[in-house]
C-alpha cells in the first residue's frame, strides 16, 4: 500500500495546517515519507517548534508561521497546492467552556478562512480534523457517522459546523471534502504539559513523576482511544483514495473498541512498571465528573472500512505499550 501511496502523493504539494502539533508533526512526518512536497502553516499558539526539528534542512519541508485567523496568510500557504490536510484548531472542551469566543474564531473563523483560500486556489481535496465530540448527547453505541446528538460544549459545536460549511463548499463550490472524526487520539508528540492537556500524556507523565493521576468520576466513563498511526494511515487513505463515493463523507477515525478509565490507568502502570516498578504502587485519585463529558464513545469503523479501505494497525495496548516507551525516552 505504501508504494500506491507514494506514487500518488511524491512531488504533490501538501499543506498541513497545524503542522507543528502532535497530530500535524505526525502527518509531515509520513508525508515527507512519502515524497510529498509538505507546506506547514502554524502560528504556534499550542503546535511546538521542537515538533518540525527532524525536517529542518529537508528540501522537500517549507514552514510558514501564520495564523488561520488571517485570511491573506491562508491564501498565501494555499499557492501551488493540490491537497490540504487541515489539523488547525484549539482543541479541548474545558478550553471551550473557559474561552468560547477564541475556539469559535480559531475553529469556525479560521476553518472557514481556509476553505475559501482552498475554492480560490483550486486545491484538489480538503481533508479536515472533525472530532467525535459531534456526538454530543446521542446515547447511541457504536457511533455511526448518519446519527448525532446535540453538541454538549462549544468546542463540539465549532467541529459540528465544520462539517456543515465543509459539505456546502462542495455543494456549492465543487471543493471535494473528507472530514475526519477523530476518537481520543494519542500517542508519540502528544503534549503532556498544560491546563488541557489529554487524559494520557498527563496520566504519564504524573506516574512517572510519581504522582497521583485523578480521574473524573469513578473511573466507568469509556472511550475508543485511537492510536496516531491509526488517524495517519486514515488520514493518507482521505488523500489518496480514487473511490469518487468516499469523496464528501465524514468518518470516524477510530479502533472501534473502548476502553475506560480504571482500565486505561492498570493498563499505563502496566506498562510504565517496565522502567520503573514503583510505578505500580503509585495511587490512583479520584474527583467530580468534568462538565461537557460524554459517559461512553465508541465508534463503528465499519464505513471507513467499507469506503477508503482502513484497516486500524494499533489496539489500545500495543498503542499505549509504543506511546509509553516514546514518553520514557524523550521525556525521562
Amino acid at each position: 500500500m505504501n508504494n500506491i501511496q507514494e506514487e500518488k502523493l511524491a512531488s504533490k504539494t501538501i499543506l498541513v495546517t497545524g503542522g507543528a502539533g502532535f497530530i500535524g508533526s505526525n502527518l509531515c512526518d509520513k508525508l515527507l515519507e512519502l515524497n510529498a512536497q509538505v507546506v506547514c502553516l502554524d502560528n504556534f499558539s499550542t503546535g511546538k517548534k521542537k515538533n518540525l526539528e527532524a525536517f529542518e534542512g529537508n528540501e522537500n519541508f517549507t514552514l510558514i508561521e501564520g495564523d488561520i485567523r488571517d485570511l491573506d496568510t491562508c491564501k498565501e500557504a494555499c499557492k501551488g497546492v493540490d491537497y490540504i490536510l487541515h489539523e488547525a484548531a484549539l482543541g479541548s472542551v474545558p478550553r471551550s467552556i473557559n474561552d468560547p469566543i477564541t475556539s469559535n474564531e480559531v475553529n469556525i473563523s479560521g476553518f472557514l478562512n481556509m476553505l475559501v483560500a482552498a475554492r480560490d486556489a483550486d486545491v484538489k481535496r480538503f481533508v479536515y480534523a472533525a472530532s467525535s465530540s459531534t456526538y454530543g448527547d446521542s446515547e447511541k453505541l457504536p457511533k455511526v457517522e448518519e446519527e448525532i446528538g446535540k453538541p454538549l460544549s462549544p468546542y463540539a459545536i465549532t467541529k459540528y459546523v465544520n462539517e456543515l460549511y465543509a459539505d456546502i463548499f462542495h455543494k456549492t463550490y465543487d471543493l471535494d471534502t473528507i472530514g475526519l472524526r477523530y476518537f481520543n487520539v494519542f500517542g508519540r508528540k502528544q503534549d503532556p504539559n498544560g491546563a488541557y492537556a489529554a487524559v494520557i500524556p498527563k496520566f504519564v507523565m504524573q506516574f512517572m513523576e510519581h504522582q497521583s493521576p485523578v480521574i473524573n468520576g469513578d473511573g466507568t466513563y469509556s472511550r475508543d482511544f485511537t492510536y496516531i498511526d491509526n488517524v495517519v494511515q486514515m488520514n493518507i487513505l482521505a488523500l489518496t483514495t480514487d473511490n469518487e463515493k468516499a469523496l464528501n463523507q465524514v468518518y470516524n477515525t477510530a479502533v472501534g473498541d473502548r476502553t475506560n478509565l480504571v482500565e486505561l490507568t492498570q493498563l499505563l502502570k502496566k506498562y510504565l512498571s517496565k522502567y520503573d516498578s514503583s510505578i505500580g504502587e503509585v495511587e490512583v485519585k479520584h474527583g467530580p465528573n468534568r462538565p461537557g463529558d460524554i459517559p461512553h464513545s465508541l465508534a463503528s469503523v465499519e464505513k471507513a472500512k467499507t469506503l477508503l479501505g482502513y484497516e486500524p494497525t494499533h489496539k489500545i495496548a500495543g498503542g499505549l505499550e509504543e506511546a509509553v516507551k516514546w514518553y520514557w525516552d524523550n521525556l525521562k
